[in-house]
């Protein structure tokens, strides 16, 4: 039994490989980035209201955690390592995943995957996690301005020194990923493990090439934003955006979504909801975790019955009708989250 927050859940935590590796994790695994620095974004939570999601996650046996050094720059680095040394059941039992890529100063080198920024940054990473090696060292996005042989034989170095024992990657073109697989291969270098891409009921385009070269590959998939940065929730309004601080002030979304397709897909959503007397993020979560290929969709967690939600969502399996609904109305879009 799994116990949440007073409320005691039917199942245990379930795990899977990621991917062709023998690394078990959760399957659902708690993002990081709501954690960290008001500074950087209004919504995110400081330390001492992120304590409470992380033992809760712990707790409810989420082995698997996913941060970037550019999330709070920084900040939400130091949470989760400070979290896993005081109440964390010990580095050994805990899948920590990290990211480089993203800007961190006005330095010119302070970004990218050039081998200067990746050794640089590995090295700040640990440091603020304050632990020897990450289980999961990701590339935030690609890099147009760096030769993929320099950044995989520098992530291959930072795989020999011990520093991480597998390397990832994010959201990018299905060419490059494969481009740089290829490259790997070839050259005998550190191969990428998981693509950590966007994937949502109200953004599927990652269906076309991506998520079917992962499964040919054994590529573990990691999917961000499982719920489209709370769109499907149902809360949402083409007026004002919402009610949550979040909504209100989350400019990347506001230019995604709030399409009349997009409402359309969360009504469908609602209305499967509705009839199994449950709510729509554990509809739209089951569906997720539902796919073909999916390894463990990245949640986060800011409120009480986020993380009860998501748990919930893991019993539930939707049936041929339910999917068909969900998925009949989705119309094509331009691709999303690559740059």
């Amino acid at each position: 039994m799994v116990r949440v927050a007073g409320d005691t859940l039917s199942a245990a935590m379930q795990y899977t490989r990621l991917g062709a590796t023998g690394l078990k994790v959760s399957r659902l695994c708690l993002g990081m980035m709501t954690y960290g620095s008001k500074e950087w974004r209004p919504w995110v939570l400081e330390e001492a209201e992120a304590q409470h999601f992380i033992r809760q996650a712990l707790e409810a046996g989420i082995n698997f955690f996913d941060t970037a050094d550019m999330y709070s720059l920084g900040r939400s680095e130091e949470i989760l390592g400070h979290a896993m040394k005081e109440y964390g059941p010990g580095r050994d039992r805990i899948v920590i995943a990290t990211k480089v890529f993203q800007e961190m100063s006005d330095d010119p080198n302070d970004k990218g995957l050039s081998r200067k920024h990746i050794m640089h940054s590995i090295d700040a990473s640990l440091k603020r996690l304050k632990t020897d090696y990450v289980d999961l060292y990701q590339i935030h996005r690609f890099d147009y301005n760096t030769p993929i042989e320099e950044t995989l034989s520098a992530l291959s170095d930072v795989v020999k020194a011990g520093k991480a024992l597998y390397i990832g990657a994010s959201a990018m073109y299905a060419w490059q990923f494969m481009k740089m697989l290829a490259t790997s291969d070839k050259y005998n270098l550190a191969r990428f493990v998981s693509m950590q891409n966007y994937y949502n009921l109200v953004y599927r385009e990652e269906e076309r090439e991506m998520l079917p070269l992962c499964r040919e590959e054994g590529i573990g998939v990691i999917p961000f934003s499982p719920l489209a940065r709370g769109f499907v929730v149902g809360n949402r309004r083409k007026e004002d955006h919402g009610e949550t601080a979040r909504a209100r002030t989350d400019d990347y979304a506001k230019g995604q979504f709030y399409r009349d397709q997009d409402f359309a897909v969360v009504d469908r959503i609602s209305a499967v909801a509705e009839a199994r007397g449950v709510n729509n993020a554990q509809i739209a979560l089951a569906w997720v975790l539902q796919q073909p290929g999916i390894a463990s969709p990245i949640i986060g967690a800011s409120k009480p019955h986020h993380l009860t939600d998501a748990l919930a969502a893991l019993e539930i399996r939707l049936d041929g009708a339910e999917s068909e609904s969900l998925e009949e109305l989705y119309e094509s879009r331009p691709i999303m989250a690559h740059s």
